[in-house]
């Protein structure tokens, strides 16, 4: 669920380019002088938005210093630190463990479970840092991977169980009480928009649910709209997600809250519409907040960046159908 809250390069000026590249540069040193090349090895551009959000919001004192690294050993760079660095590098390495741990349980990888493994100290130390944050993000991620197990294929063909135990609750029509799954028919609405839209929410809220806690640094007059903002970022993370899975986990039967429309005319309509939404939604929160500084590389970035890997799944899976379709007239 890493890699989607990225820049669009081609609509950036040089400049804007070269400020965010300071902070993602800052952000891999924090990583490193925390947690070393283990914490290194955890480094994706998603964070890099919220140092940007958190640095225009509060105007911490920001250091900056030339340095080398791996991707750049021959040249020094400017690479730009704040409390905020440290802040996204803790994050980071919470959501890196616990997102390892998941994998683990969801698809038996054993490089997962081998990184896991080299974090658990690390993490330990943050989780006492940040017991809240920590123990959301365990429990929430604990959700989503019952919830997926119990739907296995797709929300239609799983029987479940009644979820007493903290579960989805039934996925045949149950009541869900548990802070679940809920019920689903896996139709398709009138506005082609899928009926099992109410579990699709809920599911990817609880990835909603963890990014809103993360963007929300301290509890202050901008606590409603961050996490506003991180919640619906987060559903948008895990929906993208999913879309991008459809193919894998079609051929090797997982679950995905899109395979029941998948093949159908209504899927690519009704994928980006529900993406759509996650967006605008995120977006009215951001328009909200006092922003100064950044705020052209933040819109890039929530306007035309995260649709970047959407438009490119997209084409990839058109020109595949296109393939298959041709293949099959010639035969």
């Amino acid at each position: 669920m890493f890699g989607y809250i990225i820049i669009n390069k081609q609509e950036m000026k040089f400049k804007e380019f070269d400020l965010y590249q300071s902070y993602y540069c800052g952000f891999c040193q924090a990583l490193k002088q925390d947690f070393g090349k283990r914490g290194q090895m955890t480094l994706s551009y998603d964070l890099t938005f919220l140092i940007l959000l958190l640095t225009s919001l509060y105007e911490p004192k920001t250091a900056e210093e030339y340095v080398k690294c791996i991707a750049h050993p021959f040249e020094k760079h400017l690479a730009r630190t704040n409390e905020f660095s440290r802040y996204a590098a803790d994050m980071n390495l919470l959501l890196s463990y616990y997102k390892c741990q998941d994998d683990w349980l969801d698809e038996k990888k054993v490089s997962k479970r081998t990184m896991a493994g080299l974090l658990k100290k690390k993490t330990a130390e943050i989780a006492k840092e940040y017991p809240a944050k920590a123990e959301l993000i365990a429990d929430r991620l604990d959700k989503i991977h019952r919830c997926e197990k119990l739907g296995v294929g797709s929300f239609g063909k799983a029987d479940g169980g009644s979820g007493k135990d903290g579960g989805c609750g039934k996925v045949d029509g149950g009541s869900g009480k548990d802070d679940g799954c809920g019920k689903t028919d896996g139709g398709i609405g009138e506005d082609g928009y899928p009926a099992y839209t109410d579990r699709v929410d809920e599911i990817a809220g609880y990835f909603g649910d963890i990014m809103a806690e993360i963007f929300v640094w301290r509890r202050d007059e901008w606590e409603q709209e961050l996490r506003r903002m991180g919640f619906f970022l987060g559903k948008f993370i895990y929906l993208m997600d999913a879309y991008e899975d459809l193919e894998k986990d079609e051929k090797e039967g997982n679950f995905n809250p899109f395979l029941p429309l998948f093949h159908t005319e209504q899927f690519e309509k009704s994928c980006e519409g529900i993406l759509t939404m996650m967006m605008a939604e995120c977006s009215k929160a951001f328009e909200k907040l006092p922003l100064i500084e950044y705020t052209e590389i933040l819109r890039n970035i929530l306007y035309s960046g995260v649709w970047c890997r959407y438009e490119m799944v997209k084409e990839k899976r058109k020109r595949a159908a296109e393939q298959t379709a041709k293949k099959s007239e010639q035969q």
